[in-house]
């Protein structure tokens, strides 16, 4: 249980057209966070929040996540030196979603840790149907900025 707490959710007028923010994390306690380069507008990636990396990023300036993999906390750059420094954190209409814009630091300026600048640089193949798994290709939209084995040291 985190010994961050946001306010409570009130009435719906006041959760979609108040001033307060009163996110609404799931009953696994996490919200979609959606990242932003803040300059270009590019989705850099998707990832988790709960209230503590939430609030450590609104404390800190700085992008932090929960790990669903690693179960913890997770400073976006703490290994790779690809900070990302918030700009703006937007919630949408519901309080349901995060959107953060941010600076995308580091040597590489990649927000992905397999080398790419967005986390979504793959697209789904022209002549894709659901109906045929052998057409479900993908197809890479962007170069690899580093490679993942020199940046990422395995502990």
């Amino acid at each position: 249980m985190s010994s961050f707490v946001f306010p409570a959710r009130t009435t719906t007028a006041e959760v979609e057209l108040g001033t307060t923010l009163q996110p609404k994390f799931g009953a696994d306690g996490l919200i979609p966070c959606i990242t932003q380069d803040a300059t270009s507008g590019e989705v850099l990636m998707f990832a988790f929040m709960n209230a503590e990396s939430l609030a450590h990023t609104l404390k800190t300036k700085k992008a932090t996540y929960w790990s669903r993999s690693r179960n913890k906390i997770w400073v976006k750059g703490e290994e790779s030196g690809n900070v990302q420094v918030v700009k703006d954190v937007l919630t949408d209409c519901d309080q349901d979603v995060i959107l953060i814009k941010v600076d995308q630091t580091g040597s590489a300026g990649a927000a992905c840790h397999n080398g790419y600048k967005s986390c979504f640089y793959r697209k789904v193949a022209p002549g894709a149907n659901a109906g045929d798994n052998a057409s479900l290709k993908l197809e890479f939209a962007a170069q690899r900025l580093f490679d993942p084995a020199t940046v990422y040291k395995k502990k």
